[in-house]
């Protein structure tokens, strides 16, 4: 039987020159390995998301709270102290004006 058949043609083909389902095989194991890396990564994006926002609301923010509300005390005093100084100020200048 010196002639190929045809159909023992197909197969050497494929079997030497046909890649596609090695490759299809390396593609679809490219994307799990890929899928699976970035979904780890958003998954550590996102735990280090949750706990900067943790760590704002149990920190940061009583603190910039406290600065606030210090400062707040601080200003509201010395608009104290300079309406006083004001009012003095208008009360003489209202006295000489009599005299």
């Amino acid at each position: 039987s010196a002639f190929i058949h045809l159909r023992d043609v197909g197969e050497i083909y494929s079997r030497l020159l046909d890649h596609r389902p090695v490759i299809q095989g390396e593609i679809r194991y490219f994307v799990k390995e890929f899928e699976e890396k970035r979904g780890l990564r958003e998954l550590r994006v996102l735990e280090n998301l949750q706990s900067t926002i943790s760590e704002t609301n149990e920190d940061v923010l009583p603190r910039c709270e406290q600065v606030m509300r210090d400062s707040w005390s601080e200003t509201f005093r010395r608009l104290q102290a300079a309406s006083n100084r004001i009012q003095r100020l208008q009360e003489r200048e209202h006295k000489q004006r009599k005299v």
